[in-house]
């Protein structure tokens, strides 16, 4: 257990409470239930604002309502803080040169286009590995141009996540964001299998800041209007940029939940709203 961690129990244990700590809620098996697949939602909802919401009033009181009330459930004066980050299309599928089929997971960017990514199959892209991307494109001159196809090397491996450490070999002055328009997905977890949604409806409405591989899905439910009925009722809005990383992919794997290395996330809190 890391200091912080530690920390972290001492102070939980020394806090009041309203019931005394039950050991077991540190035990990761506190928190098994039954999620049966039908009930996994494989599309958003449309419109977005008329997804159900639970209000939580206290331990004992909630209630049932849909998310188009948050005005009526918020007061004058408070401040709602949103994340303006804008998931990028990480999601790559690419061939070594003997054709194997690869799929790389961009996680973040260390210089200009060289990036941490999660790797399938890891077991073939040992450091000095070749992969190419956007083969299936041909070869247009605005292809060319564009850089692509686009090849890569596996540098080196990360032991933290992994992962590895791609560098993409690109025309001076291009960068990767710019073949990720034409090469990339929009990452989906797991769990959705059957989507048929835009890529657009897994973006928040108001997030422009790139750098995300998954979104901020509390965000996802609000529309322009609901924000424009919220800013009418006195209801303050700032916004702070934090990318979702790996973290969000990462399962808990550690018995004990306070023993979980959670993986640190690049986040922005500006001076001022």
């Amino acid at each position: 257990m890391t200091i912080e961690q530690t920390n972290e129990r001492e102070n939980w244990e020394r806090s009041p409470h309203p019931t005394p700590l039950d050991p077991s809620d540190w035990s990761l098996t506190a928190y098994d239930y039954q999620l049966p697949e039908q009930q996994i939602a494989q599309n958003p909802v449309i419109p977005r604002d008329s997804a159900r919401l639970l209000v939580v009033a206290s331990q004992t009181a909630h209630q049932h309502s849909v998310f188009r009330d948050l005005p009526n459930l918020l007061q004058p004066g408070d401040l709602l803080v949103l994340n303006n980050t804008r998931v990028i299309p990480a999601r790559l599928y690419g061939r070594k040169p003997g054709g194997a089929e690869v799929e790389v997971l961009l996680l973040e960017e260390q210089q200009p286009n060289r990036w941490l990514a999660l790797v399938k199959p890891g077991r073939r892209l040992k450091p000095g590995a070749q992969i190419q991307f956007g083969l299936e494109e041909g070869l247009e001159e605005s292809n060319v141009q564009s850089g692509l196809p686009l090849n890569a090397e596996v540098l080196s491996t990360d032991e933290r996540t992994g992962g590895r450490i791609i560098q993409f070999n690109l025309p001076e002055g291009q960068f990767l964001y710019q073949a990720l328009e034409r090469l990339g997905q929009v990452p989906l977890p797991p769990y959705i299998t059957e989507s048929k949604a835009d890529p657009e409806q897994y973006q928040t409405v108001y997030g422009d800041r790139p750098g995300a591989v998954a979104a901020p899905t509390a965000g996802l439910h609000f529309t322009p209007e609901l924000l424009t009925q919220l800013e009418a009722k006195g209801i303050a809005q700032a916004f702070i940029t934090l990318h979702v990383g790996v973290g969000t992919f990462r399962p808990v794997e550690a018995d004990d939940i306070t023993r979980h290395q959670m993986h640190g996330e690049w986040v922005e809190v500006p001076l001022e709203p």
